[in-house]
């Protein structure tokens, strides 16, 4: 029961998504979050208004399936799998995460800074969860997917758009990372 009690090793998540990934080819279908929250509002029968969720999402139940095993695992994870000291960080981003006024993650996947229980009294980090929110919606829906979608289901494709899409979230994440966020925290 050991090998339950601990954080599994990033190979093994790698190989199974591996296997999931051929199985998806083998069968045709593709893989990718960003299509699951256009299939649930259509189930909503909002596409009688905006024709963009007018399409037969009945087609794509398969991939509902990816939605609740992603909140089942993130379950899982959390209450039987994470053990707080696998959570290690570089001293240096630890006094960088301090600088800007962000708590060093002290066992905890998330900062309370951004997800603790006071976050929502701040109007300058609502603002920016919502606003990072927006501009993740138009950045998948701009780029045909998400960053599952194309880093996992559209590179194993060898799709050259999925490549240039992932290019693009590297470069974005770090010119977030290290430009933006900072200014937007001082």
């Amino acid at each position: 029961m050991e090998f339950l009690s601990q954080t599994w090793h990033w190979s093994i998540a790698g190989f199974l998504i591996g296997i999931i990934m051929l199985v998806l080819i083998y069968f045709g279908n593709h893989f990718g979050m960003s299509s699951n929250l256009r299939s649930l509002c259509s189930m909503t029968g909002i596409g009688k208004r905006i024709s963009f969720f007018d399409w037969d999402w009945k087609s794509q139940r398969w991939n509902l399936a990816v939605v609740f095993g992603a909140m089942i695992g993130g379950f899982v994870a959390i209450h039987f799998l994470s053990i707080p000291s696998n959570v290690e960080l570089n001293p240096k981003t630890i006094e960088e995460l301090n600088s800007l006024g962000i708590d060093a993650p002290n066992g905890k996947f998330l900062p309370d800074y951004f997800f603790g229980k006071d976050f929502y009294k701040s109007p300058k980090i609502l603002g920016m969860l919502f606003l990072g929110g927006l501009l993740v919606g138009f950045g998948s829906r701009y780029a045909g997917g998400c960053t599952s979608g194309h880093a996992i289901s559209g590179l194993s494709n060898l799709q050259l758009p999925s490549l240039k899409a992932v290019i693009g979230f590297f470069v974005g994440g770090l010119i977030m990372s290290y430009f933006i966020l900072p200014y937007l925290l001082k």
